[in-house]
């Protein structure tokens, strides 16, 4: 057995195995926790910040019972972890040796259940209750058989979630274990574990100004549209934040200053999750946008139309996270 260091705040799994010539390309274990040994990699993502309910699996009546906050948010860096274990290993010896080492690094176990008790799902694994943002790119596992390993037939569902303390910030780990099933062909025989680990932090804030009437409107003359960024989602949601107002109130201005405009409200995401999806939220968003305008400013509806175009109108390139922060906008076309 090899003990990786404690020093500098890292947590130790008592089994560590180095990344092996089988990782998927570009991932790697990440600081707090290491994998069980003789584990490959097969799928990674990682969000510099975003938004998690690490116990959103949690039914009203079993988060109530357990006296745990089923909506609990947090903020920060998230990386997400999908692993496969050797032949001839279960879940449950899997889950044991995570959950050992994590309670003697000093973590809190937070809840925790197992496949067909009260409270935990017995089917379905991270892509239907815990994995943040949809499928990962093809770029970041090896296979489709990645999800095959969590998915309907798999058993042996194990479930643990512990906050980890470093230097007063608490971190939350989830630990998801399951037998993979028979037809997953490559993986047959071994345990899938994925782990997600959250570290809560501040965002960044100031790298957002908000436009105002005459800047949009010098926009729309020039170009005929004009990408707005000061309208804020959280991350699968068409709920307008709150912050967004001083943006909607100059979009607002413009329009009752020019009586006779009309515009398309355009929303645009990201290239990441299934492009469906993101037709759907960018559209969810762009008519939530013309809601909040009819309604809070009194505008006229026949004035605007919501439009929905996903990820197909990109403005920067989808590979870093800069460029995915740039595509996440909301533009205004005159009509």
């Amino acid at each position: 057995m090899l003990i990786r260091s404690l020093f500098m705040g890292a947590l130790v799994l008592v089994f560590v195995a180095g990344a092996g010539a089988q990782d998927v390309k570009g991932g790697k274990d990440h600081p707090l926790i290491s994998r069980y040994q003789g584990s490959r990699l097969v799928a990674w993502r990682a969000a510099p910040f975003a938004e998690v309910k690490p116990l959103k699996l949690l039914t009203e009546a079993v988060a109530k019972e357990k006296k745990l906050d089923a909506g609990l948010a947090v903020e920060g860096e998230v990386q997400e972890l999908f692993y496969v274990s050797p032949k001839g290993r279960n879940a449950l010896e899997v889950q044991r040796n995570y959950e050992t080492a994590l309670q003697q690094a000093g973590a809190t176990l937070i809840y925790t259940c197992v496949d067909g008790t009260y409270g935990c799902h017995s089917r379905g694994g991270p892509a239907g209750d815990i994995l943040l943002n949809g499928p990962i790119p093809d770029s970041q596992r090896i296979n489709s058989g990645v999800y095959v390993v969590f998915g309907a037939l798999a058993t042996n569902l194990r479930f643990s979630l512990f906050k980890l303390n470093r230097g007063g910030v608490d971190s939350y780990i989830t630990v998801y274990s399951v037998d993979a099933p028979a037809d997953a062909k490559d993986y047959a025989g071994s345990a899938a574990t994925y782990l997600q680990i959250v570290q809560p932090k501040t965002v960044e804030t100031g790298k957002v100004s908000v436009l105002n009437a005459k800047q949009i409107s010098m926009g729309l003359s020039t170009d005929g549209k004009i990408s707005l960024y000061g309208i804020s989602f959280d991350t699968g949601k068409a709920d307008i934040k709150t912050e967004s107002r001083p943006q909607l109130a100059e979009m607002a201005k413009l329009l009752k200053d020019n009586s006779a405009l009309k515009v398309f409200i355009v929303g645009h995401t990201d290239n990441q999750g299934l492009f469906d999806a993101n037709q759907t939220l960018s559209q969810r968003r762009a008519e939530a946008i013309v809601a909040a305008l009819v309604k809070d400013y009194k505008l006229d509806a026949r004035r605007l139309s919501a439009r929905g175009v996903a990820n197909i109108a990109p403005v920067a390139s989808n590979t870093s996270e800069a460029g995915r922060a740039k595509n996440r906008r909301v533009e205004l076309v005159e009509q």
